[in-house]
Protein backbone atom coordinates (compact mmCIF):
# COMPACT_ATOMS: atom_id res chain seq x y z
CA UNK A 1 0.00 0.00 0.00
CA UNK A 2 0.99 3.34 -0.84
CA UNK A 3 2.27 5.73 2.11
CA UNK A 4 2.26 9.17 1.97
CA UNK A 5 5.73 11.47 2.58
CA UNK A 6 5.67 15.16 3.79
CA UNK A 7 9.02 17.50 4.14
CA UNK A 8 7.57 20.89 5.82
CA UNK A 9 8.76 23.93 7.32
CA UNK A 10 7.17 26.24 9.50
CA UNK A 11 8.65 29.27 9.67
CA UNK A 12 10.34 30.74 12.96
CA UNK A 13 12.45 33.99 13.48
CA UNK A 14 15.85 33.62 14.16
CA UNK A 15 17.99 36.83 15.21
CA UNK A 16 21.64 35.81 13.46
CA UNK A 17 23.49 33.75 11.06
CA UNK A 18 23.51 33.71 7.46
CA UNK A 19 21.19 35.10 5.26
CA UNK A 20 20.06 31.86 4.07
CA UNK A 21 19.70 30.92 7.46
CA UNK A 22 17.76 33.09 8.65
CA UNK A 23 15.50 33.31 5.85
CA UNK A 24 14.45 29.58 6.07
CA UNK A 25 14.70 28.71 9.93
CA UNK A 26 11.57 27.24 11.07
CA UNK A 27 9.82 24.15 12.49
CA UNK A 28 11.34 20.95 10.61
CA UNK A 29 8.87 17.83 9.95
CA UNK A 30 9.04 14.58 8.25
CA UNK A 31 5.70 13.38 8.01
CA UNK A 32 4.89 9.86 6.59
CA UNK A 33 0.95 7.97 6.35
CA UNK A 34 1.78 6.68 10.70
CA UNK A 35 2.89 9.94 11.71
CA UNK A 36 5.91 12.04 13.03
CA UNK A 37 9.81 10.67 12.02
CA UNK A 38 10.88 13.64 13.47
CA UNK A 39 8.92 14.17 16.56
CA UNK A 40 10.90 14.26 20.10
CA UNK A 41 11.47 16.44 23.62
CA UNK A 42 12.79 20.06 23.28
CA UNK A 43 14.46 20.49 26.34
CA UNK A 44 13.59 24.89 25.54
CA UNK A 45 10.24 24.57 26.01
CA UNK A 46 9.64 21.12 27.94
CA UNK A 47 7.63 19.45 25.78
CA UNK A 48 7.45 17.51 22.44
CA UNK A 49 7.28 19.08 18.82
CA UNK A 50 6.39 17.35 15.99
CA UNK A 51 9.97 18.15 14.76
CA UNK A 52 13.12 20.44 16.14
CA UNK A 53 13.76 23.93 15.18
CA UNK A 54 16.23 24.35 12.49
CA UNK A 55 17.22 25.98 9.23
CA UNK A 56 15.35 24.46 6.19
CA UNK A 57 18.24 26.12 3.89
CA UNK A 58 20.57 23.17 5.07
CA UNK A 59 17.82 20.68 5.02
CA UNK A 60 17.33 21.24 1.60
CA UNK A 61 21.05 21.89 0.39
CA UNK A 62 21.44 18.52 1.72
CA UNK A 63 18.51 16.62 0.12
CA UNK A 64 19.67 18.60 -3.13
CA UNK A 65 23.30 17.64 -3.55
CA UNK A 66 22.69 14.19 -2.51
CA UNK A 67 19.68 13.33 -4.69
CA UNK A 68 20.68 11.05 -7.11
CA UNK A 69 22.37 9.13 -4.14
CA UNK A 70 19.17 9.12 -2.23
CA UNK A 71 17.38 8.32 -5.09
CA UNK A 72 19.11 5.43 -6.45
CA UNK A 73 21.67 4.27 -3.86
CA UNK A 74 21.44 1.70 -1.36
CA UNK A 75 23.24 0.10 1.37
CA UNK A 76 26.81 -0.31 0.20
CA UNK A 77 30.53 -0.38 2.08
CA UNK A 78 31.35 3.09 0.23
CA UNK A 79 33.67 4.98 2.98
CA UNK A 80 31.28 8.25 2.66
CA UNK A 81 27.62 6.50 2.66
CA UNK A 82 26.52 7.82 6.08
CA UNK A 83 27.11 10.95 4.38
CA UNK A 84 24.72 10.64 1.81
CA UNK A 85 22.35 9.15 3.10
CA UNK A 86 22.38 9.86 7.28
CA UNK A 87 20.72 13.56 7.83
CA UNK A 88 22.75 13.51 11.41
CA UNK A 89 25.88 14.54 8.84
CA UNK A 90 24.31 17.91 7.63
CA UNK A 91 25.54 19.63 10.77
CA UNK A 92 25.96 23.67 10.78
CA UNK A 93 25.00 23.83 14.41
CA UNK A 94 21.86 21.98 14.43
CA UNK A 95 20.63 18.58 16.26
CA UNK A 96 19.35 17.28 12.94
CA UNK A 97 16.67 14.41 13.02
CA UNK A 98 18.28 10.54 13.20
CA UNK A 99 16.77 9.44 10.27
CA UNK A 100 18.65 7.79 7.39
CA UNK A 101 17.40 7.63 4.22
CA UNK A 102 18.07 4.76 1.38
CA UNK A 103 16.68 2.91 -1.87
CA UNK A 104 16.44 -0.18 -3.88
CA UNK A 105 16.11 1.59 -6.67
CA UNK A 106 11.71 1.13 -6.44
CA UNK A 107 11.13 1.97 -3.00
CA UNK A 108 12.56 4.53 -0.41
CA UNK A 109 13.04 3.93 3.01
CA UNK A 110 13.38 6.01 5.54
CA UNK A 111 14.44 4.82 9.16
CA UNK A 112 13.81 7.00 12.37
CA UNK A 113 16.04 5.85 14.95
CA UNK A 114 16.00 7.16 18.48
CA UNK A 115 18.43 9.50 20.36
CA UNK A 116 20.49 9.04 23.54
CA UNK A 117 18.13 9.30 26.42
CA UNK A 118 20.23 11.70 27.97
CA UNK A 119 20.16 13.76 24.46
CA UNK A 120 19.77 17.77 24.56
CA UNK A 121 18.42 20.30 23.46
CA UNK A 122 16.38 18.04 21.29
CA UNK A 123 15.44 14.28 21.62
CA UNK A 124 14.37 12.42 19.42
CA UNK A 125 11.71 9.70 19.59
CA UNK A 126 12.43 7.84 16.41
CA UNK A 127 9.31 6.12 14.97
CA UNK A 128 8.17 2.89 12.64
CA UNK A 129 10.14 2.58 9.31
CA UNK A 130 8.80 3.73 6.64
CA UNK A 131 9.17 2.86 2.83
CA UNK A 132 7.39 4.59 0.06
CA UNK A 133 7.70 4.16 -3.66
CA UNK A 134 9.92 6.07 -4.65
CA UNK A 135 8.34 8.52 -6.93
CA UNK A 136 6.99 10.11 -3.93
CA UNK A 137 10.33 10.23 -2.27
CA UNK A 138 10.81 12.65 -5.22
CA UNK A 139 7.74 14.27 -5.25
CA UNK A 140 8.21 15.44 -0.96
CA UNK A 141 11.82 17.09 -1.88
CA UNK A 142 10.27 18.31 -5.39
CA UNK A 143 7.49 19.97 -2.96
CA UNK A 144 9.86 21.07 0.01
CA UNK A 145 13.05 22.73 -1.83
CA UNK A 146 10.89 25.05 -4.21
CA UNK A 147 9.42 26.14 -0.80
CA UNK A 148 12.67 27.17 0.77
CA UNK A 149 13.65 29.19 -2.80
CA UNK A 150 10.75 30.85 -2.23
CA UNK A 151 11.25 31.81 1.32
CA UNK A 152 15.05 32.84 0.29
CA UNK A 153 12.91 35.03 -2.96
CA UNK A 154 10.50 36.54 0.08
CA UNK A 155 13.33 38.15 2.48
CA UNK A 156 15.30 38.84 -1.08
CA UNK A 157 18.24 36.13 -0.59
CA UNK A 158 19.25 35.60 -4.43
CA UNK A 159 21.84 33.42 -6.39
CA UNK A 160 22.07 31.07 -3.05
CA UNK A 161 24.24 27.66 -3.43
CA UNK A 162 21.23 25.87 -2.81
CA UNK A 163 19.17 27.61 -6.16
CA UNK A 164 22.75 26.54 -7.78
CA UNK A 165 22.29 22.84 -7.01
CA UNK A 166 18.45 22.40 -7.47
CA UNK A 167 18.59 24.39 -10.95
CA UNK A 168 21.37 21.56 -12.07
CA UNK A 169 19.82 18.47 -10.75
CA UNK A 170 16.40 19.45 -12.40
CA UNK A 171 18.67 19.78 -15.89
CA UNK A 172 20.00 16.77 -15.15
CA UNK A 173 16.83 14.78 -14.47
CA UNK A 174 15.32 16.42 -18.13
CA UNK A 175 18.64 15.27 -19.73
CA UNK A 176 18.18 11.88 -20.71
CA UNK A 177 22.18 11.11 -21.35
CA UNK A 178 23.20 12.89 -18.47
CA UNK A 179 20.55 11.44 -16.29
CA UNK A 180 21.97 7.72 -17.18
CA UNK A 181 25.51 9.19 -15.64
CA UNK A 182 23.81 10.41 -12.38
CA UNK A 183 22.37 6.79 -11.93
CA UNK A 184 25.14 4.90 -12.72
CA UNK A 185 27.29 7.02 -10.08
CA UNK A 186 24.89 6.91 -7.78
CA UNK A 187 25.07 2.85 -7.88
CA UNK A 188 28.91 3.31 -7.65
CA UNK A 189 28.01 5.35 -4.63
CA UNK A 190 29.66 8.54 -5.96
CA UNK A 191 28.88 11.98 -5.95
CA UNK A 192 28.26 13.90 -9.13
CA UNK A 193 31.50 13.89 -11.33
CA UNK A 194 33.38 12.64 -8.94
CA UNK A 195 34.97 9.42 -10.88
CA UNK A 196 37.98 10.34 -12.62
CA UNK A 197 38.68 7.45 -13.97
CA UNK A 198 36.36 5.87 -17.11
CA UNK A 199 34.47 3.67 -15.09
CA UNK A 200 31.00 5.17 -16.25
CA UNK A 201 32.24 5.57 -19.74
CA UNK A 202 33.04 1.67 -20.26
CA UNK A 203 29.66 0.95 -18.28
CA UNK A 204 27.64 3.18 -20.65
CA UNK A 205 29.90 1.65 -24.28
CA UNK A 206 28.42 -2.01 -22.41
CA UNK A 207 24.69 -0.90 -22.65
CA UNK A 208 23.77 -2.46 -26.01
CA UNK A 209 25.52 -5.82 -24.76
CA UNK A 210 24.52 -6.00 -21.85
CA UNK A 211 21.31 -3.80 -21.24
CA UNK A 212 21.10 -1.01 -19.20
CA UNK A 213 19.24 -2.60 -15.67
CA UNK A 214 22.15 -4.88 -15.92
CA UNK A 215 24.52 -1.86 -15.31
CA UNK A 216 22.77 -0.41 -12.67
CA UNK A 217 23.11 -4.24 -10.92
CA UNK A 218 26.89 -4.66 -11.37
CA UNK A 219 27.62 -0.79 -10.46
CA UNK A 220 25.76 -1.93 -7.11
CA UNK A 221 27.57 -4.84 -6.96
CA UNK A 222 31.12 -3.20 -6.79
CA UNK A 223 29.92 -0.51 -4.32
CA UNK A 224 28.81 -3.46 -2.28
CA UNK A 225 32.48 -4.32 -2.15
CA UNK A 226 33.68 -0.87 -1.47
CA UNK A 227 34.33 2.20 -3.46
CA UNK A 228 38.03 1.03 -4.97
CA UNK A 229 36.24 -2.56 -6.08
CA UNK A 230 36.56 -2.58 -10.19
CA UNK A 231 32.87 -3.18 -11.90
CA UNK A 232 32.85 -5.93 -14.14
CA UNK A 233 32.96 -5.03 -17.62
CA UNK A 234 31.55 -6.96 -21.09
CA UNK A 235 34.99 -8.40 -21.61
CA UNK A 236 35.62 -9.50 -18.44
CA UNK A 237 32.50 -11.24 -18.53
CA UNK A 238 33.10 -13.15 -21.50
CA UNK A 239 36.41 -13.75 -20.31
CA UNK A 240 35.08 -14.94 -16.92
CA UNK A 241 32.69 -17.20 -19.43
CA UNK A 242 35.35 -18.75 -21.44
CA UNK A 243 37.03 -20.13 -18.03
CA UNK A 244 33.86 -20.92 -15.90
CA UNK A 245 30.60 -21.04 -18.16
CA UNK A 246 28.18 -23.81 -18.85
CA UNK A 247 26.27 -23.54 -22.32
CA UNK A 248 22.38 -23.45 -22.00
CA UNK A 249 19.54 -22.26 -24.04
CA UNK A 250 16.82 -19.23 -23.25
CA UNK A 251 14.16 -21.17 -24.68
CA UNK A 252 14.63 -24.08 -22.98
CA UNK A 253 14.28 -22.00 -19.49
CA UNK A 254 10.70 -22.27 -17.65
CA UNK A 255 8.62 -19.04 -18.05
CA UNK A 256 4.90 -17.97 -16.47
CA UNK A 257 2.08 -18.78 -18.53
CA UNK A 258 -0.49 -15.79 -19.45
CA UNK A 259 -2.56 -17.25 -16.01
CA UNK A 260 0.39 -17.16 -14.04
CA UNK A 261 1.41 -12.91 -14.58
CA UNK A 262 3.23 -11.56 -11.30
CA UNK A 263 2.78 -7.60 -10.67
CA UNK A 264 5.88 -5.75 -9.60
CA UNK A 265 6.20 -2.39 -9.59
CA UNK A 266 6.90 0.28 -6.37
CA UNK A 267 3.20 -0.17 -4.85
CA UNK A 268 4.62 -3.92 -3.95
CA UNK A 269 7.64 -4.91 -2.23
CA UNK A 270 10.19 -6.96 -3.57
CA UNK A 271 10.09 -9.45 -1.63
CA UNK A 272 6.34 -10.37 -2.06
CA UNK A 273 7.32 -9.96 -6.08
CA UNK A 274 9.60 -13.15 -5.61
CA UNK A 275 7.48 -15.03 -3.15
CA UNK A 276 4.47 -15.21 -5.78
CA UNK A 277 6.44 -15.69 -8.90
CA UNK A 278 8.01 -18.71 -6.83
CA UNK A 279 4.77 -19.69 -5.68
CA UNK A 280 3.38 -19.06 -9.65
CA UNK A 281 5.99 -21.30 -10.91
CA UNK A 282 5.69 -24.22 -8.67
CA UNK A 283 1.50 -24.31 -9.54
CA UNK A 284 2.12 -24.18 -13.01
CA UNK A 285 4.60 -26.77 -13.46
CA UNK A 286 2.97 -28.85 -10.54
CA UNK A 287 5.46 -28.92 -8.42
CA UNK A 288 3.47 -28.59 -5.29
CA UNK A 289 5.45 -28.59 -1.79
CA UNK A 290 8.20 -30.85 -2.74
CA UNK A 291 12.26 -30.82 -2.82
CA UNK A 292 13.02 -29.73 -5.96
CA UNK A 293 16.05 -32.33 -7.68
CA UNK A 294 19.22 -30.34 -9.29
CA UNK A 295 18.03 -32.58 -12.46
CA UNK A 296 14.56 -30.40 -12.58
CA UNK A 297 15.96 -27.10 -11.40
CA UNK A 298 18.88 -27.54 -14.20
CA UNK A 299 16.08 -28.53 -17.13
CA UNK A 300 13.72 -25.10 -15.93
CA UNK A 301 16.98 -23.24 -15.74
CA UNK A 302 18.17 -24.27 -19.53
CA UNK A 303 20.91 -25.61 -18.73
CA UNK A 304 22.55 -28.89 -17.87
CA UNK A 305 22.62 -30.41 -13.98
CA UNK A 306 26.79 -30.38 -14.40
CA UNK A 307 26.59 -26.99 -13.84
CA UNK A 308 25.30 -27.92 -10.09
CA UNK A 309 27.90 -30.30 -9.39
CA UNK A 310 31.06 -29.33 -10.63
CA UNK A 311 32.63 -27.18 -8.08
CA UNK A 312 36.04 -26.50 -10.13
CA UNK A 313 34.09 -23.88 -11.68
CA UNK A 314 33.60 -22.11 -9.16
CA UNK A 315 35.20 -18.65 -7.45
CA UNK A 316 33.52 -16.24 -10.13
CA UNK A 317 33.03 -12.98 -8.40
CA UNK A 318 29.67 -13.42 -8.88
CA UNK A 319 26.43 -15.47 -10.09
CA UNK A 320 24.77 -14.46 -13.52
CA UNK A 321 23.64 -15.62 -17.11
CA UNK A 322 24.10 -13.93 -20.45
CA UNK A 323 22.14 -14.39 -23.54
CA UNK A 324 24.00 -14.46 -26.77
CA UNK A 325 21.34 -15.72 -28.61
CA UNK A 326 17.55 -17.07 -28.42
CA UNK A 327 18.93 -20.32 -28.91
CA UNK A 328 22.49 -19.94 -26.42
CA UNK A 329 23.32 -18.33 -23.16
CA UNK A 330 26.35 -19.51 -20.95
CA UNK A 331 25.78 -19.11 -17.00
CA UNK A 332 28.22 -19.03 -14.00
CA UNK A 333 27.75 -20.19 -10.97
CA UNK A 334 30.04 -18.73 -8.23
CA UNK A 335 29.58 -20.82 -4.91
CA UNK A 336 31.63 -23.93 -4.14
CA UNK A 337 28.96 -25.53 -2.18
CA UNK A 338 26.18 -27.15 -4.01
CA UNK A 339 23.34 -25.39 -1.71
CA UNK A 340 25.11 -22.26 -3.00
CA UNK A 341 24.83 -23.17 -6.58
CA UNK A 342 21.55 -24.17 -6.24
CA UNK A 343 20.16 -21.02 -4.84
CA UNK A 344 22.25 -18.84 -7.12
CA UNK A 345 20.97 -20.77 -9.90
CA UNK A 346 17.37 -20.62 -8.87
CA UNK A 347 17.78 -16.96 -8.28
CA UNK A 348 18.92 -16.26 -12.25
CA UNK A 349 15.84 -18.20 -13.32
CA UNK A 350 13.35 -15.82 -10.88
CA UNK A 351 15.39 -12.87 -12.69
CA UNK A 352 14.59 -14.43 -16.04
CA UNK A 353 10.86 -14.74 -14.77
CA UNK A 354 10.65 -11.28 -13.98
CA UNK A 355 13.12 -9.62 -15.88
CA UNK A 356 12.55 -11.18 -19.40
CA UNK A 357 15.14 -8.38 -21.02
CA UNK A 358 18.30 -7.13 -21.20
CA UNK A 359 21.26 -9.50 -22.05
CA UNK A 360 22.95 -10.36 -18.80
CA UNK A 361 20.74 -11.69 -16.02
CA UNK A 362 23.06 -11.08 -12.78
CA UNK A 363 22.63 -12.37 -8.87
CA UNK A 364 24.68 -9.84 -6.77
CA UNK A 365 24.89 -9.23 -3.49
CA UNK A 366 23.54 -5.64 -4.13
CA UNK A 367 20.05 -5.40 -2.24
CA UNK A 368 18.84 -3.62 -5.49
CA UNK A 369 14.57 -4.40 -6.00
CA UNK A 370 15.62 -6.55 -8.35
CA UNK A 371 18.14 -8.62 -6.24
CA UNK A 372 15.71 -8.93 -3.41
CA UNK A 373 13.15 -10.49 -5.78
CA UNK A 374 15.52 -13.09 -6.74
CA UNK A 375 16.48 -14.25 -3.67
CA UNK A 376 12.87 -14.24 -2.28
CA UNK A 377 11.91 -15.99 -5.66
CA UNK A 378 15.07 -18.89 -4.90
CA UNK A 379 13.92 -19.12 -1.47
CA UNK A 380 10.43 -19.63 -2.01
CA UNK A 381 10.94 -22.01 -5.22
CA UNK A 382 13.82 -24.03 -3.48
CA UNK A 383 11.93 -24.40 0.33
CA UNK A 384 8.15 -23.35 0.41
CA UNK A 385 7.74 -21.83 3.15
CA UNK A 386 4.34 -23.75 4.09
CA UNK A 387 6.10 -26.76 3.58
CA UNK A 388 8.93 -25.58 5.94
CA UNK A 389 7.00 -24.24 8.70
CA UNK A 390 4.45 -27.61 8.33
CA UNK A 391 7.68 -29.61 8.98
CA UNK A 392 9.02 -27.26 11.85
CA UNK A 393 5.73 -27.76 13.62
CA UNK A 394 7.25 -25.12 15.96
CA UNK A 395 10.16 -26.54 16.94
CA UNK A 396 12.72 -23.87 15.53
CA UNK A 397 15.56 -25.52 16.91
CA UNK A 398 19.11 -24.75 14.89
CA UNK A 399 19.02 -29.00 14.71
CA UNK A 400 15.17 -29.00 12.75
CA UNK A 401 16.24 -26.15 11.01
CA UNK A 402 19.29 -28.47 9.68
CA UNK A 403 17.03 -31.04 9.23
CA UNK A 404 14.34 -29.27 6.92
CA UNK A 405 16.95 -27.23 5.06
CA UNK A 406 18.72 -31.20 4.24
CA UNK A 407 15.44 -32.18 2.94
CA UNK A 408 14.91 -28.96 0.42
CA UNK A 409 18.61 -29.62 -0.56
CA UNK A 410 19.55 -25.40 0.89
CA UNK A 411 21.64 -23.84 3.16
CA UNK A 412 20.61 -23.55 6.77
CA UNK A 413 20.86 -19.78 6.17
CA UNK A 414 17.85 -20.28 3.79
CA UNK A 415 15.64 -21.30 6.04
CA UNK A 416 16.83 -18.66 9.09
CA UNK A 417 16.05 -15.98 7.21
CA UNK A 418 12.43 -17.46 5.77
CA UNK A 419 11.75 -17.59 9.45
CA UNK A 420 13.02 -14.54 10.30
CA UNK A 421 10.92 -12.57 7.23
CA UNK A 422 7.72 -14.90 8.10
CA UNK A 423 7.90 -13.90 12.07
CA UNK A 424 8.90 -17.48 13.58
CA UNK A 425 11.71 -16.20 15.34
CA UNK A 426 12.77 -13.19 16.34
CA UNK A 427 15.67 -10.83 14.31
CA UNK A 428 19.24 -10.21 16.04
CA UNK A 429 18.49 -5.98 14.41
CA UNK A 430 17.08 -4.23 12.49
CA UNK A 431 16.04 -6.06 8.86
CA UNK A 432 19.19 -4.89 6.17
CA UNK A 433 16.85 -4.74 3.29
CA UNK A 434 14.14 -2.57 5.36
CA UNK A 435 11.05 -4.61 4.79
CA UNK A 436 9.90 -8.41 6.11
CA UNK A 437 7.60 -10.58 5.54
CA UNK A 438 4.36 -10.13 7.97
CA UNK A 439 1.87 -11.70 5.49
CA UNK A 440 2.28 -13.40 1.95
Amino acid sequence: MSVGLEISLAPERLSEGSDEEKAAFGLFVIRAQQGSLTEGFDAFIDAYREGPLVSGYHAAEWLAWNWWRLRWEGRSAVPDWSLAHKMTSIGEGYVWPNVTIFSDGVRTALISAPSHPDAKPFRYGGALPTVVPSGQFEAAIDAFVPKILARLESEAVRRSNLERIWCDVLAERRDSEIAKRRRLEAFLGRDPDSVEDDTIDRLLADTERLGEPALGELAAEAAQRGSSAAVLSADAIVTIIELKGFQGSPRDCARLDANHKIATGPDVPAWLVGVRAARALRDQERLGLKPISNTRLAQMAGIDKRALEEKATAGAELSFALDNSPTDMRVVLRSKWATGRRFDLARLLGDRILNAHGGLHPATRSATYRQKAQRAFSAEFLSPFEAVDAMLAGDYSSENQEEVADHFHVSGLTVDTLLKNHGRIARDQLDYDFETISTA
